[in-house]
Formats: C-alpha cells, structure tokens, sequence
C-alpha cells in the first residue's frame, strides 16, 4: 500500500488552543484520518504522558570524555485503543474517519508544565497508526497542566519581614554600620500583582549608599544526586540615594510581578523558586541583601477572604495610587551577579561542584505562560457591622406599659 491512500492523518484536542488542565480533569480530542481509497489498518491507539526530565552534561577533567547527568519521573501513562489489533487488519473505507478518545487526568497532584535550560515538564498526547507492510505513523500534541496554587491560605498570606546589618569596611578601616528592615503584607503573589514594599535604610557610614529591590527566580535541577541551577532577575527597583550619616524609608515602594511561571515546589528533580532581595550597594565594600520568600501563585488573592486580612487584602488589591509609581517601560532587569553579595557567592561556590557559568542575563529560553484560574462563583458579601437598611425610628416597635 503506498502512503498516497493516506490524504491526511491530524489529532485535534477539544477546547481552546491555549487551554490549561489541572488534576482530575478529562482531555479528549479526536483522530481525524481521511483516506483517498480503501486502507487496510492493522491498530491505531492514543496515548497520554506527563514526565518531568532534567539532563545535562559536565566535562571535569582536560578530556573529552563528558558525564551525562540524567533524571525522569513519570507523572501518569495512559492507553486508550482506536482500532484494537485482533490478528487481522481492519478494512476503512475511502473518505473520512474520526475517532474521538478521552482520558482522565490523575487525582494525584501535577506538576506545572514547564521548559528550562537543563530539564522540563510536558504532557502530551501520541497516537500511532499501524498499516501492513508499511512504516508506522505517528502524532504527537503536547498539552499544558497547571498545579492549582492558592494564595488565599494562612501561610501565603502571612507577612514576610527581616533585618540585616552590616559593617562597611575597605582595607583596615570601618566607614559604619549599613542595616536594612524590609516588610511585605503576604508571601502569596500572582503574576501582574503589584508588591508594596516597607522598608527602612539606616546608613551611619561615611559614605552614600544606593538601595535597590529585585525579584529573582532560580530554577533548579537534581539528577544523580548532582544539583544544577539556573538564576535569573525578573524585576528590579532602584530607589533614591541615602546620604551618609542619614536614613531612608520606603512606604509602600511598588515592584510589579512580570509574566512569570508559578513556583514550582512539588518536583523531585525540578524546583522553581522566586525571592525579594531588599539590596544596598556600599561604594568600596561588598553588597548588603535581606532575602524575603515568595511564592508565585495561580489563584489570586480573594478580596473578602476573611476579616483578619482585610488590610493586607484590601492594600494588595485596592492599588490604583501606586500605578502611577510604575514606569511604562521598565529599566531592564540588571545580571544576577549585581545582586548575590561575595559571602552568597563564595559559599555557593564551596558548596556546590564546578560548574560551567550560566548565562544570568535575566532572560529566560522560553516565556513561560502563568495561567490564572478564574472564579466560577460570586464572592460572599462584604461584612459590615452597620445596617445598610435601618428601620425608620417611628416605626421600630415600643415597649408596652400595662
């Protein structure tokens, strides 16, 4: 049979092309196999895969001879027939055929889909076509999982503080102290959110220094016990000047969230990470950087969650005076290297393996789409201890006298 029977062979998913799955949630589509004359087909089956893979290869030595550092884990695998091969060949007419097929997605949690320099997540659908003396045909779409992360919870809603100081020294000789105090309202962000950062820059050195705010992302890879890691800046904020012997406070300086992938926190072998570095740069010594944790989330911040965090709610959404502290077109993001402090990278450097030098320019191989999850329902009413609809007060009922 030469492949010209064949007029086209094409696998469609249902839904919109840049739709996302979660757990638990069915993928169906149909194969569509279109014939110019009778075809004699042996099997035709769909299957379904999520793997997370990380690899890369290493030269240690002043040989050619490269280590292979490899890693899998198999999310689910699923089978489903189309054409189930019984010992004999089944006979499609000319014309056109569809067969639809539907697969469960796993109960069990799914990592977030995701593409980076040394691994990825992917889940697709393959679909093989068996013909009789003839080379086997083969489909493949892949298909994007997102893990639900829910900022609405007690720890991602729970405030981020720390203090940090330092003693400015060159040589033999102290310029002061530098200490830092940053604060956020919550740990739990989504992408496109605006973060108010509080902080406060004490500088009794002799010389001025330069605050600065980042958002970095780190991605991580684990395979033969040998970890690799991946660093990037997403955003940055550069603030005033502070003068010797003067202090400096941010009320609320506004960093935004670019279009990021969630975190990523539930793989073994591939681990997503953001944090907020509240950073001062001293002239002659080395960086001064607070680290506060960030998790970025796919459910946004609900505005009536609770009355507990209805500031820290209602500060996070209610932003409309900060946009005009954002810049229409941004600065762009400076290397990871003007941001880890050389204690960071000395103590990086012992503790890991030599490694080849990452390219830490801030931009990323793929953009990595994050995918919100809208609300199905209305939020509860707001609560409120006064009575929108107060009785006129001839008409409230009096006490009677007997």
């Amino acid at each position: 049979m030469s492949l010209s029977s064949i007029k086209s062979f094409s696998l469609e998913l249902d839904g919109p092309a840049d739709a996302a799955f979660t757990v638990g949630e069915a993928v169906s589509g149909q194969v569509v196999l279109e014939l110019r004359r009778d075809t004699r087909v042996e099997s035709m089956k769909v299957q379904g895969r999520g793997v997370a893979t990380a690899h890369w290869l290493e030269n240690r030595g002043m040989n050619s001879v490269y280590n292979d550092y490899t890693s899998k884990i198999t999310y689910f695998r699923k089978r489903q027939h189309l054409i189930r091969d019984n010992g004999e060949a089944t006979v499609l007419h000319a014309g056109r055929h569809e067969f639809p097929f539907s697969f469960q997605l796993p109960e069990e949690t799914l990592v977030t889909s995701f593409e980076g320099k040394h691994g990825s997540i992917r889940y697709w659908v393959k679909v093989k076509l068996h013909r009789p003396w003839s080379t086997v045909r083969k489909l493949k779409k892949e298909f994007t999982v997102i893990e639900p992360i829910d900022i609405n919870t007690p720890t991602l809603l729970a405030p981020q503080a720390g203090t940090k100081d330092k003693m400015a020294r060159a040589w033999y000789r102290n310029f002061g102290q530098v200490s830092v105090t940053a604060k956020i309202d919550r740990k739990g962000y989504t992408p496109g959110e605006v973060i108010p950062v509080f902080a406060e820059f004490d500088n009794s050195t002799s010389r001025s220094i330069v605050p600065r705010a980042f958002i970095t992302q780190t991605q991580t890879f684990i395979a033969r016990g040998t970890m690799k890691q991946k660093r990037s800046v997403v955003a940055t904020l550069c603030g005033d000047i502070v003068g010797a012997k003067s202090r400096e406070t941010w009320h609320g300086r506004a960093i935004k969230i670019p279009p990021v992938g969630p975190s990523i926190l539930q793989c073994r072998i591939i681990k997503v990470e953001y944090l907020l570095k509240v950073c001062v740069d001293v002239p002659g010594t080395s960086k001064l950087c607070l680290e506060l944790p960030l998790v970025i989330g796919t459910i946004p911040l609900h505005p009536f969650g609770s009355r507990t965090s209805s500031i820290s709610s209602h500060y996070s959404v209610n932003l409309e005076w900060l946009r005009m502290a954002i810049p229409e077109q941004p600065e762009p993001p400076p290397d990871y290297s003007s941001v880890v402090t050389e204690e960071e990278a000395e103590q990086r450097n012992h503790a890991a393996a030599p490694q080849p030098a990452d390219d830490l320019s801030g931009i990323l191989e793929r953009p990595l789409m994050a995918f919100v999850q809208e609300f199905r329902f209305r939020p509860p009413p707001v609560y409120s201890e006064i009575d929108p609809n107060p009785q006129p007060i001839n008409m409230r009922p009096r006490c009677m006298t007997y």
